[in-house]
């Protein structure tokens, strides 16, 4: 039986400790909160854990300098250094194995990773996987089957486990309804306008094996722009924080917001203005900020910004520290 310690991440999140150097960088930004870059080489979709064991934080990053998912360590959440191992080495049996593309990988304590990778049924689109190891560093084995696809919507991209106060487990992701958009701001600013949804599904404590019925708990509206995605789901006293992107991660209407739920099902509120999104473009010195990842007890979040004018340049990794009163968060 695996015991879990969820994070959630978008294609990062694993192991540990080669010091590959020059990764550690000056706070550059406005708010004491918000500093980075931390990892100031290309570390997309960041997610990140905690091991007591290891007395030690890890980071997982989708795939990039040639390996599938990325691996980061620190042992004071402020200097971070990327080694050069590949959680992953092996993908799952339903990827397309000349093109995995992993995406948004996201591990859980004891230890499962889910990841997001190109299907070979239907190059086109990613179906979400799962993947197994007893130690955070991996290598982790895949299963041979997909945990969800959704490939007649778009695919399934994003995924994130959840911890449950009842001990019970959940895995949040989005649909990928903008892969079958029409074109436009990422393929979905032309109408009609495709649905993005966020799901949750639970799952036993082998962290896979689903119990009953996905549900969605979120979607995207006029004011998200073309989609959502990337959620993080945590819960801080008797609430529910879903963090959240909305724009356009290739564009710098990308952003990191958060709704929020009395039950993990929902109905779900999207927190709006002046205290939504956490953040956005031209603050804190930031480029399409987003893809965030937060610890269980919301102290901790990680996400990914724009290192140079544009997505070219590369993604990094910046963390902040969050407050939360009731249902409202600031950083």
């Amino acid at each position: 039986m695996v015991s879990f310690s969820l994070l959630s991440v978008i294609l990062s999140i694993f192991p540990l400790l080669r010091d590959v150097g020059g990764l550690s960088a000056p706070n550059i930004t406005k708010r004491d909160t918000v500093k980075g870059p931390v990892i100031s080489v290309n570390f997309p979709d960041p997610s990140i854990i905690w091991v007591p064991s290891e007395n030690s934080w890890f980071a997982f990053a989708t795939n990039g300098n040639g390996v599938n998912v990325q691996l980061a360590t620190s042992l004071d959440f402020d200097t971070w250094s990327v080694t050069k191992q590949d959680a992953l080495p092996t993908v799952g049996a339903w990827v397309d194995q000349a093109n995995p593309a992993v995406w948004a990988p996201m591990p859980d304590g004891s230890f499962v990773l889910y990841y997001a990778a190109t299907s070979a049924q239907d190059p086109t689109a990613h179906c979400v996987g799962v993947a197994t190891s007893a130690n955070v560093r991996g290598p982790y084995t895949p299963l041979a089957d997909p945990f969800v696809c959704h490939l007649d919507l778009g695919g399934a991209i994003d995924p994130a486990g959840h911890h449950h106060p009842d001990g019970s487990l959940y895995v949040v992701y989005k649909i990928d309804g903008n892969n079958r958009g029409n074109g436009g701001s990422c393929n979905n600013g032309v109408a009609p306008i495709k649905s993005t949804p966020i799901m949750l599904q639970k799952v036993a404590a082998d962290g896979y094996t689903k119990i009953g019925s996905e549900v969605q708990i979120l979607d995207r509206d006029d004011g998200d722009g073309p989609l959502i995605e990337a959620p993080s789901l945590i819960q801080v006293k008797g609430v529910w924080f879903l963090f959240f992107s909305s724009g356009c991660f290739a564009e710098t209407t990308y952003d990191l917001s958060y709704a929020y739920a009395t039950n993990v099902t929902g109905p779900y509120t999207k927190a709006r203005g002046p205290i939504a999104p956490l953040l956005v473009s031209g603050e804190d010195e930031l480029k399409a900020p987003g893809s965030a990842c937060a610890v269980m007890d919301g102290s901790k979040l990680a996400f990914h910004a724009w290192l140079g004018n544009d997505i070219n340049g590369g993604r990094g990794m910046w963390t902040a520290i969050p407050s939360i009163d009731g249902t409202t968060i600031t950083l």
